[in-house]
């Protein structure tokens, strides 16, 4: 596997006999640059976010609803972690194999030694399909969530955490 490489995660995925659909689109830097390519896919594009604890020793991968607002304070209690906050980018591409912008949890590929923590919210589990960057943010992909946490977690030996994270709300 090369770390960015969209190619050679196409190929895995079809060695692994996960079927996907694919659009190519301008890199996207935020999750409004990709709801053209979530029309196009017909999936759910999730918010994939790199996260570590205040020491910068566990690091935590998290798949949520684009649309889901939620405070880190409150995954913070929920997984018993001190304050979470966001990784940094080298870190980001020693553990997962991108750049900042291309979270995937197709990146869980790269990390042999198991040191990231995923986090799924109950809601992404409810999705039929699920859309993500594979390897870098200029395409996107859709499969189904069944294969993703089947087949694809499995060959990873990444087992999820499900959390039910409350939607916080403005007021």
């Amino acid at each position: 596997m090369n770390r960015c490489d969209p190619q050679s995660m196409y190929a895995l995925l079809e060695k692994l006999n996960i079927p996907y659909r694919k659009v190519e689109h301008p890199e996207a830097g935020s999750m409004e640059e990709l709801a053209e390519a979530e029309k196009q896919l017909g999936a759910v594009i999730c918010k994939n976010l790199f996260l570590c604890n205040r020491q910068k020793t566990v690091f935590y991968l998290l798949l949520i609803r684009a649309d889901k607002r939620f405070k880190t304070s409150v995954v913070s209690k929920l997984i018993g972690s001190s304050r979470l906050s966001f990784g940094e980018a080298d870190k980001l591409y020693e553990l997962l194999g991108v750049e900042p912008g291309s979270i995937t949890p197709l990146g869980l590929v790269f990390d042999e030694a198991h040191q990231v923590n995923l986090l799924i919210d109950r809601d992404v589990l409810s999705l039929e399909e699920v859309g993500m960057h594979p390897l870098k943010n200029t395409a996107s992909i859709a499969m189904k969530t069944d294969d993703l946490l089947h087949k694809y977690f499995t060959f990873t030996g990444h087992e999820p955490q499900i959390l039910d994270i409350p939607e916080e709300v403005e007021g």
